[in-house]
């Protein structure tokens, strides 16, 4: 009020300008959260995958073959992403260890990781329990790599062909010892199955990866390994080891004078594959992205011919058929698991 009692003009204004001011505060804040309600942001769709680095857990350690072999990949996927794609190893329990940090990680697409036949097709049958399940725990995005395990021995045993080799364990059972990278692996069920068909009585003993279990083989505290190519080629090219053949059904590019074992043993047969994936619930949108960017990292001139010369074989599936190759080759494997006995409770 004025000194006469009027009402005062510049008071008004003040609580008009006021209640103006409030009143736009509160629509900011009532405004703001529709605005994020409005839809999906890129960054929770996976369009705009990846914008910062991406981790990838490899299940073995260091200096073996799917180290070279996802480093490789990873490298390309650098290139080609745009955001650097680290390995991380984290080794353990025939690979379980790993996968099961990729299954417990945030579906957010900056954790992913190696699967594979180990711990996607073995370890179901081979393991009384497992901390993740191998199929609803997990986004599958694509395959990475096939290859046949080389079969090697120590350069004092007194042998040179399959034939040999099998001659000398018949002769002395229970002597004699094979290595592998961990329980329910290829190169552990490779020895499972020489001792099915071949008749044969040796001692399994696991590492926890290739790279241990190769130096243990030139060291001859075990003397076979049947693991896979690229980790093992170097040390027989260089004399250390003594390659006796391979794996796969038909004999492999990289050594084509080494029969396979099928040859010499019918019915033998082990060629390990594995993939990319991540944990469940990734979105689609990203998947695809991921799915994209494999492929072009796994067809691409320079990473077909780095496998092809370590005996891989780059190998792109879509995520269903990579579900479906996943479940045949349980079914496929969960009688050999079975019947060598082999059971880690």
């Amino acid at each position: 009020m004025t000194a006469t009692g009027t009402p005062d003009p510049s008071r008004r204004s003040l609580r008009h300008a006021s209640r103006r001011t409030t009143l736009g505060a509160v629509g900011t804040l009532l405004a703001a959260p529709l605005v994020g309600r409005a839809g999906p942001s890129q960054a929770q769709t996976g369009t705009d995958w990846p914008s910062q680095s991406v981790r990838y857990i490899n299940p073995f350690p260091p200096g073996g073959a799917t180290d070279t072999l996802s480093r490789l990949w990873c490298a390309r996927m650098t290139e080609i992403a745009g955001q650097p794609f680290v390995v991380e190893n984290r080794s353990g329990s025939g690979g379980n260890v790993g996968v099961d940090a990729v299954a417990k990680s945030r579906p957010d697409g900056y954790t992913i990781g190696m699967g594979g036949i180990a711990s996607h097709a073995i370890a179901p049958t081979l393991y009384a329990s497992l901390p993740f399940d191998p199929v609803r725990d997990f986004t599958f995005v694509s395959g990475l790599w096939q290859l046949p395990n080389i079969v090697v021995v120590n350069n004092d045993l007194p042998v040179r062909s399959v034939p040999e080799l099998i001659a000398l364990f018949r002769a002395s059972p229970g002597r004699y010892a094979y290595g592998s990278s961990g329980m329910g692996t290829t190169p552990h069920l490779s020895g499972e199955l020489l001792k099915q068909l071949a008749g044969v009585d040796i001692l399994h003993v696991p590492y926890r990866g290739g790279a241990p279990a190769l130096l243990d083989l030139m060291a001859g505290r075990v003397h076979l390994i049947m693991d896979n190519i690229p980790g093992y080629l170097p040390a027989v090219r260089d004399g250390k080891i003594r390659a006796l053949a391979v794996t796969s059904p038909q004999r492999n590019p990289v050594v084509p004078d080494l029969p396979s074992m099928a040859e010499v043993v019918p019915g033998f047969q082990m060629t390990s594959w594995a993939c990319v994936c991540g944990p469940a619930g990734m979105p689609r949108p990203m998947v695809e992205r991921l799915s994209g960017h494999a492929r072009r990292a796994l067809e691409s001139a320079e990473l077909v011919r780095s496998y092809q010369d370590l005996g891989a074989t780059p190998w792109w599936t879509t995520p269903e058929q990579l579900l479906d190759i996943r479940a045949r080759e349980e079914a496929r494997l969960a009688p050999l698991v079975r019947a060598t006995g082999a059971r880690v409770e």
